[in-house]
């Protein structure tokens, strides 16, 4: 991770307040667009790890801003769907519902099963961060899922079962389900498919900076569980899943304007609920290299 002191100005007069809910906080009074103390960074990297998730509201910063500062927290991974870059900005993969001259102008139905972003890599992400452009008069939340509660709350026949145990995970898992129901979505290039090879990972994860298990499975990536007959893995899956976004477990999200979200995929799960078509929707996803799940 990357903590270089860019400038002595702080901001140390910013407030971080914890939600009412199993995860996340806001973070108030700081504006991202100015320089940050290397306390001030690590004040906020040790509220990201404590709550999962911070909402920085209100923030007029620049593409490049943006990911500036995703850089803080370590390398930045470049997403499959290269067709959804922002223009002169790879690292931004723009997550929208518009379309412009009759093609879509970003990613539209991202986050439409429970995932943790990349965990279909060898190396999953970090964390994401998301900073809203436009957003829809009605929906559009996120959903987040705390996956330390669920592992800490599995009953204790299943963490029996899913202790040390293994789970293959693949982008193509539901990606013509998606298709199927998104008209919008590009087919995938063979080049595309090379680059997303299944990779199998811990079914509980240990995450590599607070030593806290999580569960590390999810609906949209998560195929199969090694070792397991195909009928006893879905099985065991299904209860997982299920139990994992019990309502106890969720943080759901109100996006307001110019909010920039950032969550932690190594203790986390999201789902995005979605708004009418004739909405329109935009936000930039930065998205945080992290370490081989153990």
């Amino acid at each position: 991770m990357s903590a270089v002191l860019e400038s002595p100005v702080s901001t140390s007069n910013f407030h971080i307040e914890a939600f009412d809910a199993p995860l996340g906080a806001q973070v108030l009074g700081l504006d991202l667009a100015q320089p940050l103390s290397l306390s001030d960074f690590q004040r906020l990297h040790h509220a990201h790890l404590d709550h999962h998730v911070l909402v920085f509201r209100d923030q007029h910063i620049t593409p490049q801003q943006q990911i500036d500062f995703s850089r803080r927290f370590g390398a930045l991974q470049i997403h499959v769907l290269h067709q959804f870059q922002l223009p002169q900005h790879p690292e931004i993969l723009i997550i929208s519902n518009i379309v412009e001259n009759g093609q879509p102008v970003g990613l539209g139905d991202a986050g439409h099963f429970w995932h943790s972003d990349l965990s279909y890599k060898e190396i999953p992400s970090l964390g994401s961060m998301l900073h809203a452009q436009e957003l829809p008069e009605e929906g559009g939340d996120t959903v987040f899922a705390n996956m330390h509660l669920a592992w800490e709350s599995l009953p204790a026949a299943l963490r029996h079962v899913v202790r040390g145990a293994h789970a293959e995970h693949s982008y193509l898992c539901q990606y013509e389900e998606l298709r199927r129901r998104n008209p919008w979505r590009p087919a995938l290039t063979q080049a595309q498919i090379d680059a997303v090879q299944p990779v199998t990972h811990p079914i509980v994860r240990v995450h590599p900076e607070t030593g806290r298990r999580a569960l590390f499975v999810s609906e949209h990536f998560t195929t199969r569980i090694v070792g397991l007959p195909d009928d006893e893995s879905r099985a065991v899956l299904d209860e997982l899943f299920a139990h994992s976004v019990r309502p106890e477990h969720l943080y759901v999200h109100r996006w307001q304007a110019r909010d920039l979200v950032f969550w932690d995929n190594r203790s986390l799960m999201h789902l995005a609920t979605g708004c009418p078509a004739e909405q329109r929707r935009k936000l930039y996803r930065t998205t945080i290299e992290g370490d081989a799940p153990y």
